[in-house]
């Protein structure tokens, strides 16, 4: 029997969340962008170790204004995945409230900060000093990109290991 474990993927709009999800899930990319309502839940198994674990991902809507985060979406939840868009700044600095909103609701749970948009890192307004300051507080922050890929696996599969070390309730979610 597989472990099941509920991942929130937040962030501000348009920063690439599902992009990432669809990268990761079904290999894929589209140029096309389409806002994420509500929630997109999709289903990934895979094995952590000895381990069969099925990430049950959960693609929040963008979220801009405080406290929009939606407590009854982000409950249950394992661990989470803090997604910025490397072209937008302001993005990346719209995580340490995410951040907060997030704790607030599951308390300390594994997350990554996954500063998005690589394959366009010609034209970031976040820079090195930015990243490294963040990593400066203890958090894990990884460059990707849901266009080739770079990145995207390894954030998924490092949380799915910290969530098994972590232990915490299994989720029974959809």
């Amino acid at each position: 029997m597989s472990i099941h474990k509920k991942i929130c993927i937040i962030g501000e709009f348009g920063v690439g969340k599902t992009s990432l999800v669809a990268r990761y899930v079904r290999s894929i990319f589209s140029d096309k962008y389409h806002t994420t309502v509500g929630v997109k839940i999709d289903k990934k198994d895979v094995t952590v170790g000895d381990e069969e674990v099925t990430l049950v991902l959960w693609d929040l809507a963008g979220e801009s204004a405080v406290s929009a985060l939606k407590v009854s979406l982000v409950k249950g939840a394992a661990g989470f995945i803090l997604v910025s868009d490397g072209t937008r700044r302001e993005t990346l600095l719209a995580t340490t409230r995410l951040h907060q909103e997030v704790v607030g609701i599951l308390g300390t749970v594994p997350f990554i900060v996954s500063v998005n948009k690589a394959d366009l890192i010609a034209d970031w307004t976040v820079t090195s000093a930015d990243v490294e300051e963040f990593r400066a507080t203890g958090w894990d922050v990884r460059l990707t990109s849901a266009k080739d890929g770079q990145g995207v696996e390894q954030i998924f599969s490092d949380l799915a290991s910290r969530l098994l070390q972590a232990g915490g309730a299994d989720s029974d979610e959809p």
